[in-house]
């Protein structure tokens, strides 16, 4: 499923009206229609009292539907306005003045505590107040009314998104709506699927209120769930050497267990065959834990790191391989980092870089750009503020724009590290992946999802889908774990134990909790 910036969205109800001729009248009565559905669907409406609260635009508009839908279908409802109703325009001012004309209590609303005692004996609460074109903090009177609704723990049934939430980056605006279920219009927006946002929507329901397919599905929207595509069947007569070779460059002193994860993750995934190129000193250690792992000890720094003098080694063994994996746990040794660089600009197979290499590549990104086989990294805000120079703020203020630039200059596929990971591509593509739990934020974690990536690329997708599969089954084997195990004190050991039966229930088909729970938004 797709998911729309504002302004995109604007542009789509626009070409409803103008294309299609799907009056902007007939569009909010779909919305509110919707809702309604939602409400019934989930809570009921007969002799149910509502609180509906409308600010003065399309969102508050949308609310008048609502509300007189409730009152047609035996519901009891009050409408409260938040500002001049005569600012009410268009198809918004049209439903206020249906509302008007029928027995709904409806005014405009002065101060909260006017309207405390209706909140608090209301069995449920509609907050229509603000839309997604929100662009600057709520406050005054607003707030209060938002800080109220959440108070008084009412179900909470948010109109296209949670009021106060951004509608572009999931950000709270001040304060916001703490929503129980959320039915989001024509597609889900970035800021109904990015968290805070997407926790404070609660179950997400989207609309597509008359738009064609055509229009929902344009080439043009960039950004999507994260729904990768299925693994071909596991060659029943395969061997090892027939489910991939790849090479962790990885490890250094004091960081043994990122090598081990990274490598053994690609085994645990599915992978084939998995040689790990660590230093010499260390491969003992990583080999009683990880011994189903093939060792090329290499020759140290004297910080133990991994020397300048194997890259040639490293390249002709590189050769032979269908992918090496660069950096988890290299350390930031100077010489070393120097190995990075001439590494990665001179491998000629696919190469994920993650960590400490790509920490090294910051200082010469031309490398990348200039790579002739394909490139998957993987940073998470701290590394990609090293990549963009922007700082860590201003990239969660706005990952999905930050992200396109940055896959396109490079020309490679990225993985956003975090909660709802993101993966873009060259092409500006990007997808936002559902699965994973807050328990998942542990050290470690990231090197398990390198060696999945790996491994879904040697079980037979391209590069660019191996980077999506990977952070899917990564954070469902995560979501697993959890399940056992809570998400307090899940450790990457965990998520990499849980990577086989991950594989095996996506490879059958997930079941009906886990679609729902990975669906994002359910169609109404």
């Amino acid at each position: 499923m797709k998911v729309s910036r504002v302004c995109e969205m604007r542009n789509l109800d626009a070409t409803a009206i103008e294309k299609f001729g799907i009056k902007d009248e007939l569009l909010m009565e779909n919305a509110g229609q919707a809702v309604y559905f939602v409400i019934l669907n989930e809570f009921g409406i007969k002799n149910k009292k509502l609180v509906v609260f409308c600010g003065i635009g399309n969102n508050g508009g949308d609310g008048f539907v609502v509300a007189r839908k409730i009152h047609s279908n035996g519901g009891k409802v009050k409408v409260y306005i938040l500002g001049d109703p005569a600012k009410f325009r268009g198809a918004a001012a049209l439903n206020m003045d249906i509302v008007s004309a029928l027995p709904i209590e409806m005014q405009r609303l002065e101060s909260v505590e006017s309207v405390r005692t209706e909140v608090l004996h209301a069995d449920a609460v509609v907050d229509a107040i603000f839309g997604t074109g929100l662009a600057r903090d709520v406050g005054g009177l607003y707030a209060e009314v938002i800080e109220l609704i959440n108070e008084s723990g009412k179900t909470l049934f948010s109109v296209d998104i949670p009021s106060g939430v951004h509608g572009d980056t999931g950000k709270v605006m001040g304060t916001a709506a703490n929503a129980d279920y959320t039915v989001t219009f024509g597609l889900p927006k970035i800021g109904n699927m990015l968290y805070p946002g997407y926790e404070l929507c609660g179950r997400l329901y989207v609309t597509h209120i008359s738009f064609p397919p055509s229009m929902y599905n344009a080439d043009s929207i960039k950004v999507e769930i994260n729904h990768p595509s299925k693994l071909r069947p596991r060659d029943k007569n395969g061997h090892k050497g027939a489910f991939g070779n790849v090479l962790f460059v990885a490890g250094a002193s004091s960081y043994f267990g990122a090598p081990y994860f990274a490598a053994l993750s690609f085994l645990k995934a599915g992978g084939g065959y998995s040689r790990l190129a660590a230093p010499e000193s260390m491969t003992p250690f990583i080999a009683n834990k990880g011994s189903e792992i093939v060792f090329i000890p290499q020759k140290e720094t004297s910080f133990g790191s991994i020397s300048l003098e194997n890259k040639s080694v490293l390249l002709d063994l590189s050769e032979k391989m269908d992918m090496v994996v660069l950096g988890p746990g290299l350390s930031l040794d100077r010489e070393t980092r120097q190995l990075a660089r001439e590494l990665a600009g001179e491998i000629e197979k696919p190469l994920l870089i993650d960590g400490d290499g790509i920490t090294a590549l910051c200082e010469d990104l031309e490398i990348i750009k200039q790579r002739k086989a394909e490139t998957i990294l993987t940073p998470h805000l701290g590394e990609m503020s090293g990549i963009t120079s922007m700082s860590v703020r201003e990239i969660d203020l706005n990952k999905i724009d930050v992200l396109q630039r940055t896959a396109k200059d490079l020309n490679a596929t990225m993985v956003l590290k975090g909660a709802h990971s993101l993966v873009g591509y060259p092409d500006e593509r990007v997808f936002i992946n559902m699965s994973g739990n807050s328990g998942m934020g542990t050290a470690g974690s990231g090197d398990v999802l390198t060696g999945t990536i790996a491994a879904m690329f040697c079980l037979g997708l391209s590069v660019k889908d191996a980077a999506r599969k990977g952070v899917f089954i990564h954070g469902f084997a995560g979501d697993l774990a959890a399940e056992d195990e809570g998400e307090d004190g899940i450790t990457a050991q965990d998520i990499l134990d849980y990577l086989p039966l991950a594989m095996k229930m996506d490879r059958e088909g997930l079941d009906e909790a886990f679609k729902d729970r990975y669906a994002g938004a359910h169609v109404v």
